[in-house]
């Protein structure tokens, strides 16, 4: 465990208010039972270029220990519900209201132990604008919307500042969904630093998909569409690298063969287009769709919310924690046993164990009941350009290369974690140091990203799609827009890994502060992040 955490394990008091208090507030929903059909989270669709949502962020313990943190949304037809899917337009606006209640009071122990420890860290300020700081506490938090392409501030998508209180009136999210984003499938999750761990664990993010992908991508017209967002839960938010850790699916425990996996109902033969959020911590996943033990092709459509430049046949996709893949299934025969799995990653000799693991058995109905399909596609496909379209053939302004490191104060000591400019000596994020980078408005940059560690690292840049050029030096044969990419550990002997990036700065929107950081939230919540500027022309 890093320096980081065991300081903030000081200061539990600010998280555990009273047993009166927690009684008097509604839980976070009920959440499935092992086994049971996946169907797709709800939805919340824009009306007239305009969606409108209030959410509710609270928090429980379960029967089982397992923390639960949820977005709920009260809705006249549906009830209470947690983290729906946010569906919107090109050139939509996202007004989302945001009531922070957490309090992460546990249930009563059993006889003879004490109570579980929930992590909170001291004011870091004095100001109760939920735009400057705070107190920044354990139950503070905000909304990260991630991997749209959106101006970082406050009320958008700023989360270096933006601390919005569990005593705080209702905060007001108002986002410009651009005109020129690509239709895909996005993300919204907990990004306070230092908390995001415990807030994305506890199972708070959802789904948000920009409609249209019919428009780009002609052959998923009319398919039936599945959403599915995958999480991790643990039984204790203080030691994710221990204790139970379990993946759930839309909420879902896959824990075979331990308990029942959840069933998808297929028509025989059918095809369906998915989409799949890995909205983990720390879990690298390789999807796979199997008859008996053999995958099967899919048709990769599109990558972190971004359609890929030709869709081609696979049959494993791999996903970083925050990655994003859609593609298009074709359903086993009648009296096929079929499953849904992740197939294992090997993160490295210190990763995080990513074993192989059942998401879902497959079933075959005919009469099954098939999710709604997506709308015809136009007669012509869409061809206006879109946000970044042209970046392979630019020259870039700059050259960077950055690099994750780690450092342990003896074989058993606490781990720091570093993402630093190569020749500067690394440190851990301080959200009150200034910029590691400072650009320009108009600037094109190739960055070069190595791992000098043992294990796994998720690279990830806000407000920006990066195009991903190479691994190791060798030029992708695809090169395809992403948001967050996997850099592989170092095996202790050989050159860095790398992974090489061609970031676009071009459009003045995103001008501001924004971070770049590992996708292991542990990582970054123990500082694994810096913060570049762009600066307006």
């Amino acid at each position: 465990m890093s320096k980081f955490y065991r300081l903030l394990l000081m200061f539990v008091a600010f998280a555990l208010f009273t047993t009166n208090l927690f009684a008097q507030l509604p839980e976070c929903p009920l959440r499935p039972k092992p086994g049971g059909a996946l169907i797709n989270p709800p939805d919340i669709f824009s009306q007239n270029g305009v969606l409108s949502a209030a959410f509710t962020m609270r928090s429980s313990f379960d029967a089982e220990g397992y923390l639960h943190v949820c977005y709920n949304f009260d809705s006249s037809s549906t009830g209470r519900v947690e983290a729906p899917t946010l569906r919107v337009n090109p050139g939509d606006q996202l007004m989302l209201q945001l009531t922070n209640r957490l309090t992460y009071n546990p249930p009563a122990p059993p006889r003879g132990q004490a109570h579980r420890p929930v992590m909170a860290m001291p004011a870091r300020g004095t100001s109760n604008d939920p735009c400057t700081g705070g107190t920044m506490v354990a139950t503070s938090t905000n909304v990260h919307f991630h991997g749209l392409n959106i101006p970082p501030k406050c009320h958008q998508d700023e989360v270096i500042q933006t601390d919005i209180e569990n005593t705080d009136p209702p905060f007001q999210y108002s986002v410009q969904i651009p005109k020129n984003d690509s239709p895909g499938m996005f993300w919204y999750h907990p990004h306070l630093h230092g908390f995001a761990t415990v807030q994305v664990n506890g199972g708070a993010p959802g789904a948000l998909i920009v409609g249209g992908m019919e428009k780009v991508k002609p052959q998923v017209s009319g398919l039936p569409e599945r959403v599915f967002v995958i999480r991790q839960q643990f039984t204790d938010p203080n030691k994710w690298l221990g204790g139970t850790n379990q993946l759930t699916i839309n909420y879902h425990q896959a824990i075979a063969p331990l308990g029942a996996s959840p069933v998808i109902t297929m028509k025989p033969g059918a095809k369906e287009f998915w989409r799949v959020a890995n909205a983990s911590n720390q879990a690298f996943l390789a999807l796979q769709v199997q008859f008996g033990t053999v995958p099967q092709p899919l048709e990769l459509i599109a990558l972190d919310g971004i359609p890929v430049t030709n869709s081609t046949q696979v049959t494993t996709i791999q996903l970083p924690p925050a990655g994003r893949a859609e593609f298009i299934v074709q359903g086993p025969p009648s009296n096929t046993a079929a499953s849904f799995w992740q197939s294992g990653v090997d993160t490295g000799p210190i990763g995080n164990a990513n074993p192989p693991q059942q998401l879902a058995t497959i079933e075959t109905s005919a009469n099954a009941q098939e999710p709604p399909a997506l709308p015809p596609a136009p007669a012509t496909p869409e061809t206006s350009p879109q946000r970044f379209a042209g970046l392979a053939g630019l020259t870039p302004t700059a050259q960077r290369k950055l690099y994750f490191a780690e450092a342990t104060n003896g074989s058993a000591g606490p781990t720091e974690f570093f993402i630093a400019l190569d020749g500067q000596t690394p440190k851990v994020f301080n959200v009150d140091e200034p910029p590691s980078i400072v650009t320009k408005v108009g600037a094109v940059e190739d960055w070069t990203i190595e791992n000098r560690t043992g294990e796994d690292h998720a690279f990830h840049i806000h407000q920006v799609h990066f195009l991903f050029l190479a691994v190791n030096g060798v030029p992708l044969k695809d090169q395809e827009l992403r948001d967050t990419v996997i850099v592989p550990y170092w095996d202790g002997k050989s050159p860095y890994p790398s992974v090489k990036v061609r970031m676009d700065f071009r459009d003045p929107e995103i001008a501001g502060t924004f971070v770049y950081h590992c996708h292991v939230l542990d990582h970054e919540d123990g500082g694994m992040m810096e913060k570049i500027k762009v600066e307006p022309n």
